[in-house]
């Protein structure tokens, strides 16, 4: 996933609402009114949302007589673990040097 991408990822779900989806969307595929039920929120915001979920790519949906049922795509999901992942390798770096660190005040402490 490239940075803009990721970026329109994390601009997208960071409105409230659109992030409840998501979190609902978590637990299993959602018709419009069971989102609506849920997040009582009203349809049309709903159906606003998941829209704009679907430009993104973060939600697809199937058609099933005549509701429409959202689920997640994952790529988006693994695209943004595996950035987050990315961090550890930082963190971990640094607590190493952390441990150097306190490894060698100890040792003058001791002498």
């Amino acid at each position: 996933m490239n940075t803009t991408t990721m970026q329109i990822t994390l601009q997208t779900i960071a409105e409230p609402n659109r992030f409840n989806i998501v979190e609902l969307l978590k637990k299993g595929p959602r018709s419009v009114n069971e989102i609506v039920m849920a997040l009582n929120i009203g349809q049309p915001q709903v159906s606003r949302h998941l829209r704009i979920l679907s430009e993104t790519g973060i939600v697809r949906s199937r058609t099933k007589g005549q509701m429409r049922i959202y689920s997640l795509e994952a790529q988006p999901f693994q695209d943004l673990d595996a950035w987050f992942d990315s961090f550890s390798v930082l963190w971990e770096e640094r607590l190493d040097n952390f441990e150097d660190y306190m490894i060698d005040i100890l040792r003058k402490e001791d002498k």
